[in-house]
Formats: C-alpha cells, structure tokens, sequence
C-alpha cells in the first residue's frame, strides 16, 4: 500500500505557530485516513520548535532551495535565524520518507517548511510569492511528488498512476520469471 505523508495540521494537530490546526475536511484524505495510508508528520516541530512559536519566512522569498543550499535564512520577525530547526526538520520528513517508501505527499501550502506552490515572501506582511518550502524542497529533490492541501485530487491522480505503475512492474517481474 502507498503511504502518504501528511501535515500534521492538515489533520487536526494543534502544531502550528499560532497553536493551532488547520484541519482537512476532504474526502479523500479522510479515506486514506480509513485506509491507513497516512503518515502524520510536522517537519517544525520535528525539527525542535516549540507550539506556539513565533512566525518564520524565508528571507526574500528566496524558496527552499536556497536554503538548502545554504544562500537563504528562515527568520522570525524579531529577526531569530530558525532555520537550522527548519533544516533539522525537513531531514527527519526525508528519513520518515525513505523508511516507509513514501512517494506522495500532501503539506500545507504556504508554509517555509511545507508550501508546494507558494510561500510568504519574507517581509513578515502577510504576502505570499510562488515558491516550495524548506521540506517540499527536499522531498522533491529526492523523488517525493508534494501536493498542497488544495491539489488533493491531482495527488490522487498521481497516487493511482503509481499504483498502476507497481502493478504493472510486478505483472512483468512475474511473468518473466523475475521474482525480485
């Protein structure tokens, strides 16, 4: 079976800065849910940070790569350097990952660990740029296919080719012989 990791806060987890959640009432997720697919997983607590927490946005909007590579910081508004919690974090997503075969997984959009398609720009104003997260960023890099919470059906679609993908492959592997 496919897992599927999930934001803590997408189901129901009271992790995020402000303490609180933000709950997912999709179908599908509540499925998966039913079906154990899900891996509940906040790369911001992984990675040390308390609940509450100050706010953090990488600077200039830079995305995750650039953190990763080490040419961005993820700052508070008071200007505290969070971003090895923020490293730490998206590291232990990576090793929950690898350990359970993960291929999908569905992270709150917006967010400097988590967003897929846009992130807050820096500036602490309440603006979002396009961009990936910290986490999103190293999960892609590493072959992990990262949805928003509001590209749940595209996550779907993906997950079902992946399926049908391992089912072929395993068809041919037994038909051929190739038990492996």
């Amino acid at each position: 079976m496919e897992r599927i990791l999930v934001s803590a806060c997408l189901l129901g987890s009271r992790v995020r800065y402000d303490g609180g959640a933000k709950t997912s009432d999709d179908d599908l997720l509540a499925r998966w849910r039913a079906e154990g697919r899900l891996v509940r997983f906040c790369p911001e607590v992984e990675g040390g940070l308390p609940v509450p927490r100050p706010p953090a946005e990488i600077e200039g909007g830079a995305g995750g790569a650039a953190v990763l590579a080490g040419a961005a910081r993820i700052l508070t508004p008071e200007g505290d350097d969070v971003t090895a919690a923020f490293l730490s974090g998206a590291r232990r997503a990576l090793a929950v990952a690898r350990s359970l075969g993960v291929r999908v997984a569905i992270l709150k959009e917006g967010s400097p660990s988590c967003g897929s398609l846009r992130i807050y720009d820096g500036g602490h104003r309440g603006r979002t740029t396009p961009g990936q997260g910290v986490t999103t960023a190293l999960l892609e890099l590493n072959g992990v296919r990262v949805f928003g919470e509001d590209r749940i059906p595209d996550a779907a679609a993906y997950l079902a080719g992946l399926v049908t993908e391992t089912a072929s492959t395993e068809t041919a592997s037994t038909e051929t012989g190739d038990l492996t």
